[in-house]
């Protein structure tokens, strides 16, 4: 598993953390059932606090795409976020489209990045028909 933290990101690391784990999961790098490497470990890989990486697995656990389990790591248990997200996933693409056209992006200017981003997402995880 590869995931990267930016200092300069305005969001918090953890939510970084968990944003690159998603990544992975809806490209299908990581698939149900994987497991997720040690907290300590990827907080030593990425040079963060310990608390950072278990309250992005906590987040991601409560987003019901990972099950922690004490003394035994985390597995991927599923790659469909619980319903309750939808309305807050729908903000959230209110928000990030909304600042590309504050950007000064033309319709089809953001349509292209909308639609290589996806591109990227499904090309590996084989959702396209979802």
């Amino acid at each position: 598993m590869y995931i990267t933290i930016d200092e300069t990101d305005r969001r918090p690391f953890y939510r970084q953390v968990a944003d690159e784990i998603k990544a992975l999961i809806a490209r299908g790098e990581l698939r149900e059932g994987s497991s997720l490497p040690p907290v300590r470990q990827v907080a030593a890989d990425l040079g963060v606090n310990l608390n950072t990486v278990a309250f992005a697995y906590r987040t991601l656990q409560a987003e019901g795409l990972i099950k922690v389990r004490h003394g035994s790591g985390a597995i991927v248990t599923s790659r469909v976020l619980g319903e309750q997200a939808s309305e807050r996933l729908r903000s959230q693409l209110r928000t990030a489209l909304t600042h590309l056209v504050l950007g000064g992006l033309k319709r089809s200017e953001i349509k292209t990045l909308v639609d290589d981003e996806l591109n990227e997402l499904l090309s590996n995880g084989g959702r396209e028909g979802r």
